[in-house]
């Protein structure tokens, strides 16, 4: 049986090590590593399957305006002292032309890397590790998946095979214990659902449910627990709110427990916070058993649309389909900033209660199951 290869494409300046102003590492003093590489690299290197090869675009190298002498001697240093931590490339491919030349040899085209896309390499399993939209599209067009060290901005590529990253320790992250997304679709004839959920998000969201208030409550999920959340609620708001608010807790619900998977490393437990007036606690654990405790009452029948009846309804459906324990309470006298309160205390939560630690990747139970 033929086993098909795995490769990381990763660059050198603004990857590897940091890149100065004038864009060329030619002197010693400008040597400086991106912090967590060596430790990534080396656990990478150790725990998993993947060919080493470093591709960077050299502007010029070997020209005057860069000579070899300046480049080699500062870029064998950094070999060497990632020989030293473990890292060790099983390629090395430098073009020299320059952005004006606009040869298929240079980042982002592909004619150094013919011998991975050649049919013995799993494109599809590979990653373009890097800093630049550049790497990302050299991503697009090796046909395989990339990790940017950048904040994703306007210019950036809304591609799901790019992602953007703010460290080594996310990148190694991702590539030993894979990405935490999951996205349930929930159609019944009161309402249809579409709920995606990236755990390791950046807080982004778009929802619509139909209820302002609803939208507004959940986007405090997302944008306070660091995660990438979309909903999308048609319900019968013409009989009342209730089925669009209990449905879209259960396929929320049921999406946090897909993307959270077998549930190893993750920190378990989770929150309290202040807002205002109001002292919201909620505790949580993602231990397999669904249980919901409410202390929170409420002198209004609705804030905005929504029935404040329903958010105890909201956090038991929540519970059930997450399989959590949720310990909520709240205290105040403002009924808004209550509930807002309660939803920002379970966003802070989950972002403790979902946070994974790779080198300590064990299941967090003595019973040896979640």
């Amino acid at each position: 049986m033929n086993i098909m290869k795995k490769a990381l494409f990763i660059d050198r300046d603004g990857t590897l090590i940091k890149e100065p102003a004038d864009e060329q590492i030619d002197a010693f003093e400008k040597l400086a590593f991106v912090p967590g590489v060596m430790r990534n690299l080396a656990f990478i290197r150790q725990k998993l399957d993947y060919e080493f090869v470093m591709v960077s675009n050299q502007d010029g190298l070997g020209t005057e305006a860069f000579p070899e002498d300046t480049f080699w001697p500062v870029h064998n240093l950094m070999m060497r002292t990632l020989e030293g931590e473990g890292v060790t490339f099983d390629d090395v491919l430098i073009d020299r032309s320059f952005p004006e030349e606009n040869l298929p040899t240079r980042k982002p085209g592909t004619a150094m890397l013919g011998r991975y896309t050649s049919g013995d390499y799993d494109m599809a399993a590979c990653w373009v590790i890097g800093d630049r939209e550049t790497d990302a599209q050299l991503a697009l067009n090796l046909g395989c998946r990339a990790l940017i060290l950048k904040e994703k901005d306007e210019d950036s590529f809304s591609d799901e095979r790019i992602r953007y990253v703010d460290s080594w320790d996310r990148i190694a992250e991702i590539l030993f214990a894979g990405e935490r997304k999951a996205r349930v679709r929930r159609t019944t004839k009161e309402t249809d659902i579409e709920v995606r959920l990236d755990l390791d998000g950046s807080g982004r969201c778009d929802i619509r449910t139909g209820l302002g208030f609803f939208d507004h409550m959940l986007e405090q999920i997302g944008k306070h627990g660091g995660m990438d959340l979309y909903i999308r609620t048609e319900g019968d708001l013409q009989v009342d709110e209730h089925h669009t608010i209990e449905d879209t807790a259960l396929a929320l619900g049921e999406c946090l427990l897909r993307a959270l998977g077998d549930k190893r490393g993750i920190e378990r437990y989770g929150y309290c916070l202040p807002m205002d007036d109001c002292l919201c606690s909620v505790a949580l654990d993602f231990g397999g058993r669904p249980w919901l405790v409410w202390d929170a009452e409420f002198r209004r029948e609705k804030v905005g649309e929504m029935p404040t009846e329903m958010f105890l309804h909201f956090f038991k459906s929540l519970s059930d389909a997450a399989r959590m324990n949720l310990n909520i309470k709240a205290e105040g006298v403002n009924e808004h900033h209550k509930i807002e309160g309660i939803f920002k205390a379970l966003a802070r939560s989950l972002k403790m209660a979902v946070r994974r630690d790779i080198y300590h990747y064990e299941l967090p139970s003595s019973k040896g199951v979640l």
